[in-house]
């Protein structure tokens, strides 16, 4: 019978797996509403298909491993980290879903999206990239720069948002498109915020320090306990 290190092992692999899956995802539906591409938005949801039997899978595999009577806290640690990350990327899949969604549903705009929005979107395909780097790696410090970067997510919505507005008064811009347009681009800051709940899971791991509740967002991690 394989022994708890090497289930835990087979366990982590499957979720970086299934991180390099949901940026594959996320990035074909950024790209298919940048350039309206329906075949690539229609590929969405077969990709979404093997994240969600992924995700059954791994949580399912998971549960037997806090049954094996696992005293060091690093090793229950890591169990944990794994349920609770698996159903983030889960959910930042269904973002990309949502996105691709847009894309079916505006198959004859003809208005060009912002380069504020290309510039959001591509900056959180940056953060998932290295959210699942500091998983593979455990890497707290890529952790918390992640961390770092949501505000600047966050100025970007924000500045989408109230241009959008803007331009729908003035008559620049169709309440359709502006509509389509808020959708994705929360769909795109929901993505950042699964991205800080995972790299927060890191940190976690590699610390126990929980920094979710703390009013800064983020603390420097000590150093590992194991």
């Amino acid at each position: 019978m394989p022994s708890f290190h090497e289930l835990l092992a087979a366990l982590e692999n499957d979720m970086v797996a299934q991180g390099a899956r949901v940026l594959d995802l996320c990035t074909l539906a950024v790209e298919s509403y940048f350039d309206l591409d329906l075949a690539k938005a229609a590929r969405i949801e077969e990709l979404d298909s093997e994240v969600d039997r992924v995700d059954v899978e791994i949580e399912k595999r998971s549960v037997p491993l806090l049954g094996m009577g696992q005293t060091d806290e690093h090793a229950i640690r890591s169990v944990l980290t794994i349920v609770k990350c698996n159903n983030e990327y889960e959910r930042i899949a269904d973002c990309g879903v949502n996105i691709a969604e847009r894309v079916l549903d505006e198959r004859t705009r003809q208005l060009r999206v912002p380069d504020t929005f290309r510039v959001m979107s591509n900056s959180v395909l940056g953060m998932l990239r290295d959210t699942n780097r500091a998983l593979l790696r455990h890497d707290a410090d890529l952790a918390r720069q992640v961390l770092l970067f949501d505000d600047t997510v966050d100025r970007f919505k924000r500045e989408i948002l109230m241009n959008a507005q803007e331009q729908v008064a003035s008559g620049h811009l169709s309440v359709r498109f502006a509509f389509g347009l808020m959708s994705v681009t929360k769909s795109v800051e929901r993505i950042a915020d699964h991205c800080t709940n995972v790299c927060e899971q890191v940190i976690y791991l590699q610390s126990g320090l929980i920094v979710r509740h703390r009013p800064e967002g983020w603390s420097a991690p000590s150093a590992p306990t194991a």
